[in-house]
């Protein structure tokens, strides 16, 4: 997942930090950031709820940060 490091960082979170608001476990944090493991679409939808942007920004498919239109 190209972009979850960086709006991590930019939220200036730990992993850890990220796993207590979102439930995620730290060491898939560990492995969706370093490419290790995909997310499920229920981990993606979480984790763009939780940051405000779409999957496809998560994944790193496009550079528009901004989420769809609801």
């Amino acid at each position: 997942m190209k972009n979850l490091k960086k709006l991590r960082l930019d939220s200036k979170m730990t992993q850890l930090s990220l796993q207590m608001r979102t439930g995620i476990d730290q060491s898939l944090l560990s492995k969706y950031e370093k490419g290790e493991r995909l997310p499920t679409v229920e981990t993606l939808t979480i984790l763009a709820d939780y940051f405000d942007t779409s999957l496809d920004y998560l994944m790193g498919r496009t550079a528009q940060r901004k989420p769809y239109p609801r």
